[in-house]
């Protein structure tokens, strides 16, 4: 008798109570900004709903949906097209906040970066188990694997960076790289494609003004704390506010016109303010629980495909988080990438909640013979 298959219960809790804390969190962090933009207190909180549910619908589509269907060449080459069209789409239509980044539909918006994440995950497991079959070229063929494999990540890169949007292509990348890792790339083109990269991340910060001064405010953050280093202040000054209780629920006073972007890419810091290290802990633990529960079930998957996907999700997921903790700690630089599940965003939701419901269905067939 055939077994039943069963998700991971464990990632999907784990999901769901990311999604939620965002909810309350995006609400306390800001009621009372929507309410003095846009008269309405649960503005943001109301959308943030209406994504959550979206993006929750999907999950569980494709946490229904055997993930070996998606790995057909019509289906990776069209979520491709589709996705290379849609970025360079963004070009042709109206500028928001000094960048080309989205696809506006009536009162909702699509950012295609978030998608690119995602599409690119899909490609790379698609690619790199053809290329590892017995009579495939392997992972280290230039010609045959690499060329076309980097290509492919850097045409995406490309396109989102010059939206511009640095943190999402460096991102892209970062899948990719961790992708290429776990499928045997060797080490000499790992440090060539490291040495390689400096050079161009120093020219794509020493180009732009605004990049330069966030770089030099995080080595200097008291030299110009009301100006370059005024965001990374404040949010410095949220997190220490907190204590190991925090403030209260609600009790934020940094969140208050201090604080930019308190409810979207700094939301960790009005999280420890209002519920201190205990509440940060928490949602620390959480994506913990996540990166092991994803990293299993990829580890677990019955094929290179699902093995892919799975690692390709798990890095997206954790990694994205990562950094955005250490932008709203002070450890990298700021740079807007938003907190998975927590930050108030559409495209990223539901982007996130898609790839959860992928390694959901992943993690069904987990020692699957």
């Amino acid at each position: 008798m055939p077994r039943s298959l069963q998700h991971d219960r464990q990632l999907f809790g784990v999901t769901l109570a990311l999604c939620l804390i965002g909810a309350v969190m995006v609400f306390s962090a800001s009621a009372i900004t929507a309410r003095e933009g846009y008269g309405n207190g649960y503005y943001f909180l109301i959308r943030q709903l209406l994504w959550i549910v979206l993006g929750i619908a999907g999950m569980f589509g494709l946490m229904n949906t055997d993930y070996r269907k998606l790995r057909q060449p019509r289906v990776i080459f069209t979520a491709l097209s589709v996705t290379i069209v849609m970025l360079i789409a963004v070009f042709f239509l109206d500028r928001s906040h000094a960048t080309h980044r989205w696809i506006r539909m009536g009162p909702l918006g699509l950012q295609p970066s978030e998608l690119a994440k995602l599409v690119v995950i899909f490609y790379l497991a698609w690619f790199l188990e053809v290329r590892r079959e017995p009579r495939g070229p392997g992972i280290n063929n230039v010609t045959h694997t690499l060329l076309p494999a980097v290509g492919t990540v850097l045409l995406m890169v490309g396109l989102v960076y010059k939206e511009p949007d640095l943190g999402t292509a460096c991102m892209i990348f970062f899948i990719a790289a961790v992708m290429l890792f776990i499928a045997g790339l060797s080490y000499r083109y790992i440090a060539g494609v490291a040495l390689a990269a400096i050079p161009l991340i120093y020219i794509a910060i020493a180009s732009t003004p605004y990049r330069l001064q966030r770089v030099e405010a995080y080595f200097s953050p008291g030299a110009d704390p009301q100006g370059h280093g005024f965001q990374l202040a404040q949010s410095l000054i949220a997190v220490g506010s907190g204590g190991f209780t925090g403030v209260g629920l609600m009790e934020s006073r940094q969140k208050l016109f201090f604080l930019p972007e308190a409810h979207t890419d700094f939301i960790f810091s009005v999280i420890c303010e209002e519920v201190g290290f205990i509440g940060a802990a928490i949602v620390l633990a959480l994506f913990a629980v996540y990166g092991w529960r994803g990293f299993v079930a990829a580890m677990k998957a019955p094929d290179s495909f699902g093995k892919f996907l799975g690692v390709g999700i798990t890095a997206m997921v954790v990694g994205q988080a990562l950094i955005n903790l250490s932008v709203v700690l002070g450890l990298l630089p700021t740079k807007g990438i938003p907190l998975p599940f927590i930050s108030y965003g559409g495209s990223s939701l539901l982007g996130m909640l898609l790839a959860t419901g992928v390694l959901l269905n992943i993690s069904q067939h987990a020692d699957e013979t």
